[in-house]
Formats: C-alpha cells, structure tokens, sequence
C-alpha cells in the first residue's frame, strides 16, 4: 500500500474529456493518472463523449464526443477560415450551454470535489466543451487540475480559425480556482508566455515497476503469423500512418541497410490525416527495394480472434519479437512509443524532435539519433548494433534503468501528490 495524500485520501476526482476509449494518448494517460491517484485514496468518475470506461463509475454524453455531427458542423465553419456566421456563434453556445449542464449534473451525481480536465482545455477538437467547462469552473468556483497534451498553437488545422475570442477565453482559461500540468517543458514555457500562467512539468510514464511481459504460448507465433522468418530482422515502427511520424525516415534506413532479410513492421493505421501519406510511403518502398509491412488489422487491444479466424495480438505481444525500434518522429508533445521501446528492451532509432533533444536525451538514455536525414554514419551505427548483442543488452538495460528512474510510476506519486494538495 502506498502512502495516502493527505488531500486526496477519500477525495472524489471527476475526469472529463471528449473520449475515455482506445488507446489513443490522452485516454491512457488520464487512465496510468487514474491508477496512482486511486493509490493515493482517491475515488475516480469520468465524463466523456465516447467511453469504455464501467457505467456504473461514468457519465457518457454523445455531445460530448468531438465527432458528433453537430460538433463537425462547427468545426467545418470556424477552422480555416476568419470570420463566423452568427447562427454559427448561436451554435456554439447552445451546445456549450447544453454541456455545462450536463457536466454539472455528473458532478452533482458522483458529488465530485475535483474536475481532472484532459487536453479539453488544450487542442480545441471541441469548442463547445471547453467553453462549457471554463464558464462551470468561473461560476462554480470548482477546484480544477487541467492536463494539457497539445495545444492549438502547436497545430496548423487550428492556426487560421474564425475564434480567437473562445480560443482567448477557454483554451487554456486563466482562473484562480484552476492548476495547469504539461507535458513537457517547451509546453510550459510557452504556455506561460501566451497566458501568463504558470504549470507543473509532468511527463507521460509508464510502468517500468512492473516487468515487461515476454513470450508465451499465445504469442510465439507472431512472427510467422506476420510473414517473417526467424533469421529476418523485424524493425517495427510502432506509430500510426501520418506525416509527422517521420516513417520515410525508417525506409531510408532499411533501404540503405541492404539487406533483404529487414522486414519493416507498421504497427499502426493510417486514415487520421487521410491516405495520401499512406501512398507515398508504400511508393518510396517500392522504389527502395524494402519490404514494407503494414499489420494494423492483425493488432487491437485485446487478444481475439478476427472474423477470418485470425489471431489478433496487442501491441504488447508485438514488442517482444522486434529487433530494433524505428521512432523518427519530426513532432512529439513527448513519444509513448519511445517510453514503450525503453520498457520493452528494445534499442531505438530516433530523430531529434524537440521534446526528445530537450527534456529525455539529456537524461543519459543511449539511442542512434537522426538528426532530420539518415546519414552514412548512422547506418553504419545501426548495422554494428544489429550484429552486436552485448552491447544492445547494455544499451537497452540502461534505458530501463534510466526509463524507471524519471519516467516510472513511483516519480508520477512524487509529482501527483504535490499537484492535487491544494
């Protein structure tokens, strides 16, 4: 049993975001928060509008959800352009309007003392709901602890918009009553120089205090059910198909290893961003000469079976069979894929996004870097790690190590404690 904080033993925390579901960032980091603070003594609600989370401990409001049409039609009238309809400002507060009492009667129903607010004060994907939260929290007086992930400064979709008074007002709101935590530094920074407002600094983590699951009966097959001989080397590029993640990065590496026994492994799909990318990437591999592999409908979040009797494996079942990770990302808010290689034990080709060279290199953990482009260097670098098993144990052993030390869940306790003592 861990030791209780004073403030948070019996206290009852109400999470709020547009989606508790899948395994996107946000729902699993608001679920590894939900986790340390039910340690602490806290009891967890969550309102959302898309959950998998238990009835019985939720309020799921469809409105909620940044893909309910009524919030799409917003979205398509007031990003990207500069000026707004009036019947699109009426809208707007309607539904606002229409949310903060919804979020009003979760709190009455679970008699919630604290609202844990996850990136809906953030990236604006819903409009209404951050605007209904700010007026519940100015008219309540509630204490808040906003978790910001991304911000709309950080994204282009959201640079030219017909809102800078709601983005002025919600995204984030300055208010007594309410604690901001990013995660990472260049966030914080920022956010205190377009605000003025200051914030704790609290990474995404993962459990390193637990052992890493290995190989058992139901995933010895993963190679062979993917296609891949045992002598091949699997490079997984644990990441979904869009242009941010860097992925012809990975193929450039793989082409230039040379060798046709370099399986390319993408674990993710594309589709978010739409599928251009996707082509692309599939042409650049074909003109390389790399066998390019894209296993998303062999992957969910569960062990099963799809509709073809095939087996589906977690990411989890993945890992383990992989030689070496592919991570080039160009932008992070901080890289779960990166934490997931540390735990994993599995060496990493990363490029230098800014959150990487800033807040995580500087901590001591060993990778081969990009600095933006593959250079004869590194792979040179990459060919001797592959053919060097001692020194990717040692490189790897490191990284956990280090991954445990700032990045585990006894540090988030540490900062979690402190963030909710009010």
């Amino acid at each position: 049993m861990h030791d209780a904080c004073p403030f948070c033993d019996s206290m009852k925390l109400g999470f709020v975001s547009t989606r508790f579901a899948g395994t996107d960032g946000v729902s699993l980091e608001a679920r590894k928060w939900a986790e340390v603070l039910a340690e602490l003594g806290s009891e967890v609600f969550w309102f959302s509008g898309l959950s998998d989370r238990p009835n019985e401990i939720s309020m799921c409001v469809p409105e909620a959800f940044f893909g309910h049409p009524e919030n799409v039609w917003l979205g398509q009238r007031i990003w990207g352009v500069t000026r707004r309809d009036p019947i699109v400002t009426e809208r707007i507060h309607d539904l606002a309007g229409y949310l903060k009492e919804m979020l009003r009667r979760f709190v009455d129903r679970f008699q919630i003392d604290v609202l844990v607010l996850e990136n809906t004060l953030a990236i604006p994907v819903h409009l209404p709901l951050g605007i209904a939260i700010t007026e519940f929290l100015a008219e309540t007086n509630m204490k808040a602890v906003a978790h910001h992930h991304d911000f709309s400064w950080e994204r282009d979709r959201f640079v030219t918009n017909a809102v800078p008074d709601f983005l002025d007002m919600a995204f984030p709101p300055r208010l007594p009553n309410l604690r901001h935590s990013v995660i990472n530094r260049q966030a914080g920074e920022e956010l205190a120089r377009r605000k003025g407002v200051s914030s704790e600094v609290i990474p995404n983590v993962f459990e390193f205090e637990k052992e890493s699951p290995g190989i058992d009966d139901y995933n010895a097959d993963v190679r062979s059910e993917l296609g891949l001989a045992e002598d091949d080397t699997f490079v997984l590029q644990p990441t979904r198909v869009i242009p941010r993640k860097g992925i012809e990065m990975a193929i450039s590496l793989v082409a230039r290893l040379k060798d046709s026994r370099c399986k390319l492994v993408i674990s993710h799909e594309a589709g978010d961003e739409g599928f251009a990318y996707l082509e692309m990437l599939k042409r650049l591999a074909d003109e390389e000469g790399v066998d390019l592999r894209f296993v998303s409908e062999r992957i969910g979040e569960n062990r099963q079976r799809d509709k073809q009797g095939r087996k589906v494996y977690p990411l989890w079942d993945i890992y383990p069979h992989a030689d070496i990770v592919t991570f080039p990302s160009v932008y992070e808010g901080f890289g779960n894929a990166l934490l997931e290689a540390f735990y994993f034990r599995k060496p990493v080709v990363v490029n230098r996004y800014s959150v990487f060279a800033n807040d995580i290199e500087p901590k001591g953990f060993e990778t081969l870097t990009i600095d933006g482009y593959v250079t004869d260097e590194l792979v040179q670098q990459t060919k001797a790690l592959l053919r060097d098993e001692p020194r990717r144990r040692e490189m790897t052993e490191t990284n956990y190590r280090l991954g445990q030390k700032y990045y585990g869940f006894v540090e988030l306790r540490k900062k979690l404690n402190a963030l909710f003592t009010f």
